[in-house]
């Protein structure tokens, strides 16, 4: 079974930089794709709240979307030859803190609307002073 890892995370001053990273624990999906074949969404959640969407990158890198609360200020970009998904997070607020997770799907559709077939385990931003 495939799973994704995030990586990246820590406590930030507003105004800092960060980034994060996805990649598969392993090479290959249940169905015989490659991660590269999957379109890719960043999200986030803050405990006792609903995970929201925050960006998504469809499996060539060709096509992306970012939410309007944080276009701009965030970009998403992968890069297939070394199987990682980037999310970089400039400018950030105290209202970006939360639990990021990475996911992927083969249908577009389903990667906006959060019904994704593999997430990871979450990485923690915190933006405070």
């Amino acid at each position: 079974q495939v799973h994704l890892v995030e990586s990246g995370g820590g406590m930030v001053r507003p105004g800092d930089s960060l980034r994060l990273s996805c990649a598969p624990s392993g090479s290959t999906f249940s169905d015989g794709r490659s991660f590269s074949d999957y379109n890719v969404g960043w999200f986030r959640q803050v405990p006792g709240k609903e995970r929201e969407f925050v960006a998504a990158i469809n499996w060539n890198g060709y096509n992306s979307y970012v939410d309007s609360s944080v276009n701009g200020r965030f970009f998403i970009s992968r890069d297939n030859a070394n199987n990682i998904v980037y999310l970089q997070m400039n400018n950030v607020k105290p209202e970006d803190t939360a639990v990021y997770y990475c996911a992927a799907d083969s249908n577009w559709g389903r990667i906006v609307a959060g019904m994704n077939e593999y997430w990871g385990q979450g990485t923690q931003v915190s933006v405070s002073t």
